[in-house]
């Protein structure tokens, strides 16, 4: 048994940062051809393209502000037109702010988490879950956060986002299940990547004690629960919040 996307187009905003990049290669070794969204980082986006099309794979890259409706919407016009749609979605892009308390964070703070989390899936949901409802098939994965359930000190502009955002994809699978189109979230802990290997940051005593694993996760292992979501294996789970970081966090039933 092997993970086999061939045949599906994967797009994942966010692509060229710290996750992003990672699902794109692991989903591109999985056979898909993939949209690479980008926001600022173009350099970093013509090299994924470079490197999934050495792997035999096709590759697209596209500019959008996942906050703006009609960025997105001309984002897909230019897929169409010069690509094919997606059948698989990872909604991965958020904006990056600087942590505190409540009574200290700013208050735009909390907006652009709301339209980052928030928005971008109702955004992205709206632009191309249509063309799936056409297919009768579809991925809608959202990258949340162990952080969601942990609702940790300065962490309330982040949570209430992602939280938001959780409500949100909750929702539209019971929506869209009927037309077999799965939703579902994929939540990191505080996770190894690039930037951790660069500086030797892999390991933190702290974190790492509270974690039943001992250890952070890595980006590949979040790529890996994205590409296990994106594929026919995960065909009957719908709705799920998929933890990803060791135990420390638990969903309860």
């Amino acid at each position: 048994m092997q993970i086999d996307l061939s045949g599906k187009t994967a797009l994942i905003t966010g692509a060229t940062g710290q996750l992003g990049r990672v699902m794109v290669r692991t989903l591109a070794e999985c056979g898909a051809d993939i949209i690479i969204h980008y926001h600022n980082n173009e350099e970093k986006a013509v090299q994924l393209h470079t490197e999934t099309e050495k792997m035999g794979g096709k590759a697209f890259v596209v500019q959008a502000d996942i906050t703006d409706f009609e960025s997105i919407t001309k984002m897909k016009e230019k897929i169409e037109a010069s690509f094919s749609l997606p059948n698989i979605i990872v909604n991965n892009a958020v904006i990056q702010y600087r942590w505190t308390s409540v009574l200290e964070q700013a208050p735009e703070d909390y907006e652009s988490q709301f339209s980052s989390c928030v928005m971008q899936n109702v955004y992205m949901a709206k632009a191309f879950i249509p063309y799936m409802i056409t297919k009768k098939a579809g991925r809608f994965i959202g990258i949340n956060t162990e952080c969601s359930m942990a609702n940790s000190p300065t962490q309330s502009a982040y949570v209430s986002g992602k939280r938001g955002m959780d409500g949100v994809l909750r929702v539209l699978a019971k929506e869209i299940g009927e037309h077999n189109i799965t939703v579902n979230q994929v939540a990191p802990g505080w996770t190894v990547s690039d930037n951790d290997r660069k500086w030797g940051t892999e390991y933190n005593k702290e974190y790492c004690e509270k974690v039943p694993l001992k250890r952070r996760g890595t980006d590949q292992e979040i790529a890996n629960a994205v590409a296990f979501l994106a594929s026919d294996l995960a065909g009957f789970i719908t709705g799920a919040f998929l933890p990803v970081c060791g135990g420390l966090v638990m969903p309860c039933i």
